[in-house]
C-alpha cells in the first residue's frame, strides 16, 4: 500500500504543477522587450562556457559581458568575431581594448547583425508581393574601466543602437555597468554586471498595407517597450592549476527583465596557455542548453594571435557556430 501511495502522490504533484497552480516566476515577462539582437552573445569563449563569463571576463570579450573586465589583462587587444545565428542571420562584432596606463582602460565595440534581402508577403499575397526588404541592427559602444585597488575594478559602457526593418527604424542610447572583485581567497573572483539599461523605445516611421477587406491602412504609431536589461552575478575560480594545466570553473545567475531567472555553468581547460577546451550549460531555456568549443593561442614576435570556436545547441532550431580572431600587442 505504501508503494501505491507514493505513486498516487507523484501523479498528484505532476498534475498540480502541470495545471500551473504553482507560480511560474518570471514567465509572465516573456516577450516584453525590444531590440532582441542585444541578447545574442558574441564571444566564442564565453558562449562555449555556457555564457557563465561575467566573473571570467579577462579579455576583449568582456566588452560585451562585463566592462569591468577590460582592465583585467595587460596587453592591448583587437577582437573580430562572427556568429552564424539561426535562420541564416549573421552577426559581426569588432572589439578594441587599449590600456591608457596600469589602472585605466578604454574599449570600443561595433556590432552589426544583418540578413539577406527577403520578399514581402501579406495576407492577400502569401507567396510574395514582388517587394523586397532587409533587416539590420547596429550597435556602437564605448567602454571605460578602472582598477580602484589591486582587487576591485569597475567599468561602464555607453552604447548607441540603431535598428532597421523595411521602412521602420528604432534607435536609443543604452548603458552597461560592471564590477569585478578578487576576493583574495585562492583565485576566487566575484562579479556583477547590468547590461542594456535604457529608456523604453518604439519604432519610428510608417508603413502602408491592405487588410482582408482590401482597404489601405497606414500605420504610424507603435507601442513602446524597454530594452532587454540583464542583471548578471557570477563567481569563478581555478579548480586545478599546475605548471602545464589549468581548469577554471564559473557559475552565474541571470535576472532578465523579459524572461525567467536562470543559472549558467562553465568549465575551461588550458594546456600551457596554448590550447583550451571549454564546455557549458544554460538552464531554463526552451531550446538552448549545452555548448562547447576550443581556443588556440600562438605567440608571434611579441604579438599574441588567438583563434576561438564555439558550438551551441538550440534543439529544434538547430545549432549556432561562432568564430573569433584576437590579436594582443
Amino acid at each position: 500500500m505504501r508503494k501505491y501511495g507514493i505513486v498516487v502522490l507523484f501523479i498528484f504533484i505532476h498534475q498540480f504543477a502541470s495545471a500551473q497552480l504553482l507560480p511560474n516566476l518570471g514567465g509572465q515577462r516573456v516577450g516584453t522587450s525590444a531590440a532582441q539582437f542585444l541578447k545574442i552573445g558574441v564571444g566564442p569563449r564565453a558562449e562555449a562556457m555556457g555564457q557563465a563569463y561575467v566573473a571570467i571576463a579577462n579579455d576583449a570579450e568582456a566588452l560585451f559581458y562585463n566592462p569591468a573586465g577590460i582592465s583585467q589583462f595587460e596587453k592591448n587587444e583587437v577582437f573580430f568575431a562572427n556568429t552564424q545565428w539561426v535562420v541564416d542571420i549573421q552577426l559581426e562584432y569588432l572589439g578594441l581594448v587599449y590600456h591608457l596606463d596600469a589602472v585605466n582602460s578604454l574599449g570600443l565595440a561595433v556590432t552589426y547583425l544583418h540578413t539577406e534581402e527577403m520578399e514581402e508577403t501579406t495576407e492577400l499575397f502569401p507567396y510574395g508581393t514582388g517587394n523586397y526588404f532587409r533587416y539590420a541592427d547596429a550597435l556602437l559602444g564605448l567602454s571605460y574601466s578602472r582598477k580602484m585597488t589591486d582587487k576591485f575594478s569597475f567599468g561602464i559602457s555607453v552604447k548607441y543602437m540603431h535598428e532597421t526593418l523595411a521602412e521602420l527604424t528604432m534607435s536609443s542610447f543604452l548603458f552597461d555597468l560592471g564590477t569585478y572583485y578578487k576576493t583574495g581567497w585562492k583565485s576566487v573572483r566575484f562579479a556583477v554586471a547590468v547590461t542594456n539599461f535604457g529608456r523604453d523605445m518604439a519604432p519610428e516611421g510608417s508603413f502602408t498595407y491592405k487588410n482582408l477587406q482590401n482597404e489601405q491602412i497606414t500605420q504610424s504609431s507603435f507601442q513602446k517597450f524597454p530594452p532587454p536589461i540583464l542583471f548578471r552575478i557570477g563567481v569563478a575560480g581555478e579548480l586545478y592549476k599546475s605548471e602545464n594545466n589549468m581548469i577554471s570553473g564559473s557559475v552565474q545567475l541571470n535576472h532578465p527583465n523579459d524572461n525567467v531567472e536562470n543559472v549558467n555553468f562553465g568549465l575551461e581547460y588550458w594546456w600551457r596557455e596554448i590550447f583550451a577546451l571549454r564546455g557549458g550549460f544554460a538552464s531554463a531555456r526552451t531550446e538552448e542548453d549545452f555548448s562547447t568549443g576550443f581556443g588556440l593561442r600562438v605567440p608571434l614576435k611579441g604579438i599574441g594571435i588567438g583563434v576561438d570556436y564555439s558550438f551551441s545547441n538550440f534543439g529544434r532550431l538547430g545549432y549556432v557556430n561562432r568564430f573569433a580572431l584576437n590579436i594582443q600587442f
